[in-house]
This record gives structure tokens, sequence and C-alpha cells, in this order.
């Protein structure tokens, strides 16, 4: 099969495109033919074997994923296919099933024509793919969907509730805006002023330019303020805040259940979350979707096409 690995971390360049034996399922495990995966910027982190301005936090990484040279091979955190095969012992899915979820904490990722992923384990999540979405719209939800609605649940927006959503037009803000405009909040969004048009279409009452923000003007204003890429300092993000009020990161500890992503297909249900995609490569094309995505200026989710219908 065909499959895209790196051997040692760095730039976009370290990724190539190589074959490798197709795996076999086990007897709780699902053989998928991979559709589509995406490039987040984690993933990105990743690769680079770097967690951008903290040490700390790249040691774990570096724990985790590989002290000198990655563990493991495969990238792709995210994925959508059809089932291929089942294990013996599996139950909730067969052969034809339209299928999406994540790899986290698995050997394999989903830059590869085929991936084996367990009916069920404690780091990652698969579901059935929701009618509603192409094979890479569902690639691009469940890291960033939710990342953004457990975040979100955690300060209990009611009807009315001011929320500012900062960094509103990466994958987790374009989630974050839908997901608190859906929970009845009054979306103030920040982002930049070539992302201003996209954020308001998807549910913003107001959107505001980076560079025009007015912190002392803000202070004080909101129920909730979400920094949805990590670069607000705490210190900033807190005056914002009504008292009893909530200051959330995206730099919180978060996890992945499929209770989260059933909330999710809900709301797609109803016509009110739809992920937002900027460009599409093909798998062939990964060093280059790498090196976009590493300008930091990707508008939602960047997908990877693996293979055609």
């Amino acid at each position: 099969m065909r499959a895209v690995v790196y051997s040692n971390y760095g730039p976009p360049s370290v990724l190539h495109l190589t074959e490798l034996t197709r795996p076999v399922p086990k007897p709780h495990e699902v053989l998928i033919r991979v559709r589509a995966s995406t490039v987040t910027a984690g993933g990105c982190w990743v690769r680079q074997g770097a967690f951008p301005d903290s040490r700390w936090l790249t040691f774990f990484l570096r724990l985790f994923f590989g002290i000198t040279r990655p563990r493991r091979p495969v990238l792709g955190f995210e994925f959508s296919g059809v089932v291929e095969a089942v294990g013996k012992a599996v139950t909730r899915f067969s052969t034809g099933d339209s299928v999406y979820g994540t790899t986290t904490g698995l050997q394999q990722g989903a830059y590869a024509e085929y991936v084996c992923i367990p009916e069920s384990w404690r780091l990652g999540v698969m579901a059935l793919k929701p009618a509603e979405l192409t094979f890479g719209e569902s690639a691009a939800l469940p890291v960033g969907g939710m990342t953004a609605f457990q975040i979100l649940q955690k300060a209990d927006i009611q009807q009315g509730h001011q929320v500012l959503v900062y960094g509103a037009s990466g994958s987790v803000g374009t989630y974050a805006v839908q997901l608190a405009a859906y929970f009845g909040g009054r979306v103030t969004a920040a982002c930049s002023q070539a992302n201003m048009a996209l954020v308001q279409s998807i549910g913003a009452d107001t959107v505001s330019d980076y560079a025009q923000l007015d912190i002392t003007r803000w202070a004080g204003q909101f129920d909730v303020v979400f920094d949805a890429v990590g670069k607000l300092p705490p210190s900033v993000g807190k005056r914002l805040v009504k008292k009893g009020g909530h200051f959330l990161t995206v730099k919180s500890v978060t996890d992945e259940k499929i209770a989260y992503l059933h909330a999710l297909e809900a709301i797609i249900a109803e016509g009110r979350l739809k992920p937002v995609i900027d460009r599409t490569y093909e798998l062939e094309d990964i060093v280059n979707a790498h090196t976009y995505v590493d300008l930091g200026h990707k508008k939602g989710n960047v997908v990877i096409t693996v293979a055609q219908p």
C-alpha cells in the first residue's frame, strides 16, 4: 500500500511517499481503506518534534512520540474511509461501512491507503460517518470539533451570553464560533482581516480584526472568552471576562470520547454545524500541504485525499 512516512523530525521535506505492507486486522480491529485525512497544527508539531515556545511541552511530545526520532513513522491523526474487513470479534462495524475517527495512541496514522483501527480503545474514537458530510469533511471533524465542544461545555453557555472566540478562523476556532452560537451565545470573533467574512458567514455576530483590538474597551465585557489558538495571554484574557465568567484556552487538557462525536453529529443533522475546509491536497502532495499549514494562515481545515472511490 502507498503511505507517507518520516524517519527523522524536521521540516515538511522529511515526509516521503513509499510502499508498506498492508496491515491485517486483529480480532478486535477494523481494516479501513482510508479516503481522507488532515494536516493539523498539532500534526505539524509532531513532525517537527517540537512544541512552539515551550521546552516543557516539547519534552512530553518527544517522550510520547520518540526522544531522538519518531517511533510512529506514519502520521495522520484523523481519518475517514470505508471498512474493508473486520476482525472476528468486532460487533459494531461491518464490511462496507463508511466510518471516521482518530488514530490517537495507535502505531500507524492515516497517511496510508489502509489502517487498522480498534473497534474501541482508550485514547481514540471511531464512528459511522455522518451522512450529511463528505469523506473530506468528516475526516476534519473529530480533533477540532471535539476540542471546541468539550472546552466550551465547561462554560455552560446560556442564551444571550456574550462569547469572545479569539483565533476564530482556525480549525478549533471555526467549530467554536458555530458551537457557541448553537448554545445561544452572542459571538464576537477575533481573527485576521482576511478571514473576517468567512467567520461572519459561519455565525459570528461581530467580527474584529486582531490588529484593531482595544483590550481596554473590552475589559469585563464577556461571559466567556475562548482562546482557540493559545496565543492570548491569560492575564489579558481574564481581564475581558465579567465577574463569574470563564476564560477558556485551547491549551486545556482534552480527551476523545464517542459521546462527543455523537453530540456533534446531532448538531450537524440539525444543519447548525459544518466543517470549514480551506484546501484539499492529494497524498502525493503531502509536503506542500504541511508547508502550507506551517505558515499558520490556514482557514479551518486542510484535507488530504488518500484514496478515490
